[in-house]
């Protein structure tokens, strides 16, 4: 039974600044390092025997390796604004793909890393500007606190030599010339060619891969480097059983084959960057993140209107290692958490203060204890225009996420699965376990509680006639986030399906 104690625990227990590990040693760097679409089941350190992901592996064994990270909202920007202000996306404004991070809503990672001393910089994909993808970020408080490099094509879908690009410092678009997650390590290589043991930096490299290059009939494509599609040219790769039940094509396996290329890539560039970082004698002093925003489908359930959004893990549960020489023992950790959970908990192993804007959990002093039972659940939220538009929390032993009553009911957004008596998440429980689907949707409603969330839907806030991206002509942004329009306009309240 799910006692208020309980959920009192899940929401709001863990977590304080941490300690200090070592009174004597400095302040340490930050190099956080994550891919787009990069699914937790798809890294030879999490059990697949058929990728090849040497330099996650070692990293894994190097710190923590999190096997239960989940991404709250399992798309691009959403996942992009909660790492970057600690805030929910009604509050920080980010609630769907192409809209803007409003600026002024508190202190965000950037600002808080660069008030502390840090030098800062930003490499790769932004998509937290809204709007238009093909433009470069403007400066000033739209690159909230990066105020150093920052090299970014926005948004982008063509990662190959010969259309791979960037907007250089003086803003004008520049091609890489090479695949472009080598060629965004080598940016910031060269930032740290250019550190030193007596300044802290903290430095974020956002890679494009293993993401699709989009949609052909009803699957998506997916391809890379010759030398690392020859890798898999040969395999017979095993399918997810959530696809195998759908679909065992040839198309679908090569699916699986340039996927599984598009990873070992990343797997290089990280190793780029990690050797690098070594080479400097950097390493002991930095804790190094590997993550990713959301993972990918490869056409599981027979999802085919995207390649993630749905709560299933295969869209939601994603990489997450940390290695901190010296404070942090390696081991393997099921301490569950998400992307709000990000920026306080890194400011609290670096020793900043974590702003009051925040949102998330502090867990730096889980993660220093060993305790893995800190925390109870993560919440699941997503504002979408079409059927994947959910509320709902993953705990140890539920997924469970609903729809609005509005909505047509969609089996894949209206689930409950048993995490632990099945793993592979092929028998939704939602209609046949009313009791465990009823304190679940109170832990949702607890959860919504701590955001004011009142079930407003994306297209409430599409209509709402405010401009949630940056302007094209440049004039002043929006900065009115979506939760101050929804307590003004207070829409209808509607219960979930089977509520």
């Amino acid at each position: 039974m799910l006692t208020r104690r309980t959920l009192l625990q899940t929401i709001g227990t863990a977590a304080a600044a941490a300690p200090q590990t070592e009174t004597k040693r400095k302040r340490p760097n930050l190099l956080f390092l994550f891919s787009d679409q990069h699914a937790y089941d798809m890294m030879g350190c999490s059990g697949n025997r058929q990728i090849q992901t040497p330099v996650m592996d070692r990293l894994s064994s190097e710190g923590i390796h999190f096997s239960h990270f989940f991404s709250t909202a399992p798309v691009c920007s959403p996942y992009r604004g909660m790492l970057l202000s600690g805030m929910h996306p009604l509050n920080n404004g980010v609630f769907t793909n192409d809209v803007m991070m409003i600026p002024g809503k508190g202190k965000y990672f950037g600002e808080s890393l660069r008030d502390a001393g840090y030098r800062t910089a930003y490499y790769g994909k932004w998509h937290v500007l809204g709007g238009n993808r093909v433009r470069p970020i403007p400066t000033g408080d739209l690159r909230y606190g990066f105020d150093g490099p920052f090299l970014s094509n926005n948004c982008t879908t063509v990662f190959d030599a010969g259309h791979a690009y960037y907007w250089n410092q003086e803003g004008k678009r520049t091609l890489y010339g090479e695949w472009e997650p080598y060629a965004q390590s080598k940016q910031a290589c060269q930032f740290l060619d250019q550190q030193d043991a007596a300044h802290p930096f903290a430095m974020f490299l956002s890679w494009h891969p293993p993401h699709d290059h989009g949609k052909k009939e009803q699957y998506y494509f997916y391809d890379t480097e010759q030398d690392l599609m020859d890798i898999y040219a040969k395999s017979n790769p095993e399918l997810r059983p959530a696809t195998a039940q759908v679909d065992w094509s040839e198309r679908r396996k090569q699916q699986y084959r340039a996927y599984m290329a598009q990873t070992t890539g990343i797997d290089r560039a990280l190793g780029m960057v990690l050797n690098k970082l070594k080479e400097k004698g950097l390493d002991r002093d930095t804790i190094v993140v590997y993550t990713s925003d959301h993972g990918d489908c490869l056409g599981a359930y027979g999802w085919h209107l995207s390649a993630k959004d749905i709560p299933q893990d295969c869209s939601s549960r994603v990489p997450f290692l940390m290695r901190y020489p010296g404070v942090l023992a390696p081991r393997k950790s099921d301490l569950l958490l998400g992307p709000l959970d990000l920026m306080p908990t890194l400011l609290g192993l670096m020793g900043i203060a974590v702003p009051s804007s925040c949102q998330g959990r502090n867990l730096a002093t889980a993660i220093l204890t060993g305790d893995d039972h800190a925390t109870d659940s993560v919440p699941m939220c997503m504002f979408h225009s079409g059927p994947e538009e959910y509320r709902g929390v993953i705990t140890r032993d539920w997924t469970f996420t609903a729809q609005r009553v509005d909505k047509e009911f969609h089996p894949l957004m209206n689930v409950l699965y048993n995490r632990k008596a099945d793993p592979n998440q092929l028998h939704n429980r939602f209609m046949n376990n009313p009791g465990v689907r009823k304190q679940m949707l109170e832990l949702t409603r607890h959860w919504m509680s701590q955001f004011e969330d009142t079930l407003v839907s994306c297209d409430e806030l599409r209509a709402s006639g405010i401009a949630w991206h940056y302007p094209e002509d440049g004039s002043a942004p929006n900065r009115v986030s979506p939760l101050e329009w929804a307590r003004k306009a207070k829409p209808k309240a509607l219960k979930f399906h089977e509520e």
